[in-house]
C-alpha cells in the first residue's frame, strides 16, 4: 500500500513535466487537451524553429541568461562566505542590527522594489545591461545566502580554528583552508540558490530589459504567450531547455548537499 501511494505520487508530479515534453515534440502550437503522454507525430520543429528564429538570436539570450545567473552565483557566494564568517566568528557594533536587517530585506518580495531599483539604475545609466540585472539579484541573493552560511558557520567547531592558530595559521588561511572545505554543503546549497534566483526571474528582467538582444530566457519564453494565440510548441521547447542548466548544476552539486561533514572532527 505504501508504495501503490508513492508510486501514485510521483505519476502525479512527473504528469506535468512529461506533458510539457510531448508539447515539445509535437508538431503543432495548439494546446493539446488529450490525456496521453505520447505525441501522435514525433518530430523536432519546435527545437529547430526556436533555436533558428531571428537569425539564431535565441542563442544570444540563453547566453545572457548564463552570464546573469552565473555572474550573481560568483557574486553572492563570495560576498557571503566572507560576510557570513565574519557575522559568525567576530563580535562587533551593529552585528545584530546588520543580521536583522538581512532578514528584513527577505521580507519585501522583489516587485516592490521594482520602481526604486529602476531609478537607482536609470541613474547609473545601468538600465537594459547585464551589469544592472546582476546587480539587482544579488541584492535579493546575498542577504538569504549570509543567513544560511551564517547558521552553517556556527555549526563548525571553533576549536578546528583555535588549533590552527596554535600552530601559527593567519586568519585567512584558517578561512580558506579549514572553514571553506568543512562549509562544501552549504555554499553548494547557497550557489544553487543564487542561480536559480537569477536564472528564473521574470518581473525585474522584463521590467529593466528593453532590447531583445538583452533578454534573458524567462522573458523570451513569455512572448510566446500572447492575447490572441500562444505558440504552446515552442514554449514547450524552450522550457526543456531552460530546465538543463539547472538539472546538470543540480547533479554536479549533489555529492555536497549533504551534511554532518564535521562530524567527529574534533577529538576527545
Amino acid at each position: 500500500m505504501v508504495h501503490a501511494i508513492l508510486i501514485l505520487m510521483v505519476m502525479i508530479v512527473l504528469y506535468p513535466v512529461l506533458w510539457v515534453v510531448k508539447m515539445a515534440f509535437s508538431p503543432s502550437q495548439a494546446f493539446s487537451l488529450s490525456l496521453s503522454l505520447l505525441p501522435e507525430q514525433w518530430t523536432l520543429d519546435n527545437f529547430r524553429g526556436l533555436l533558428t528564429a531571428d537569425g539564431g538570436i535565441f542563442w544570444r539570450q540563453l547566453l545572457n541568461s548564463l552570464i546573469v545567473a552565473g555572474a550573481t552565483t560568483v557574486v553572492g557566494v563570495v560576498l557571503s562566505c566572507t560576510a557570513a564568517y565574519a557575522f559568525s566568528r567576530f563580535r562587533f557594533p551593529g552585528r545584530s542590527v546588520g543580521m536583522a536587517t538581512f532578514l528584513i530585506t527577505q521580507m519585501f518580495p522583489g516587485v516592490v522594489m521594482a520602481i526604486p531599483l529602476y531609478i537607482l539604475l536609470d541613474n547609473l545609466g545601468l538600465l537594459n545591461s547585464l551589469t544592472g540585472l546582476v546587480l539587482v539579484y544579488s541584492t535579493t541573493a546575498v542577504p538569504f545566502c549570509v543567513w544560511m552560511l551564517k547558521g552553517y558557520f556556527d555549526t563548525i567547531p571553533v576549536d578546528l580554528e583555535e588549533a590552527a592558530v596554535m600552530d601559527g595559521a593567519s586568519q585567512w588561511m584558517i578561512f580558506t583552508r579549514i572553514v571553506l572545505p568543512l562549509a562544501k554543503p552549504a555554499i553548494a546549497v547557497t550557489a544553487l540558490f543564487s542561480f536559480m534566483t537569477a536564472w528564473n526571474e521574470f518581473i525585474l528582467a522584463a521590467t529593466f530589459l528593453s532590447d531583445e538582444r538583452m533578454y534573458t530566457v524567462p522573458v523570451v519564453l513569455q512572448r510566446f504567450v500572447g492575447d490572441h494565440s500562444t505558440e504552446w510548441g515552442y514554449f514547450a521547447a524552450g522550457a526543456i531547455i531552460v530546465s538543463i542548466p539547472v538539472m546538470l548544476l543540480f547533479f554536479k552539486l549533489q555529492t555536497y548537499l549533504v551534511s554532518g561533514l564535521t562530524s567527529g572532527a574534533v577529538k576527545g
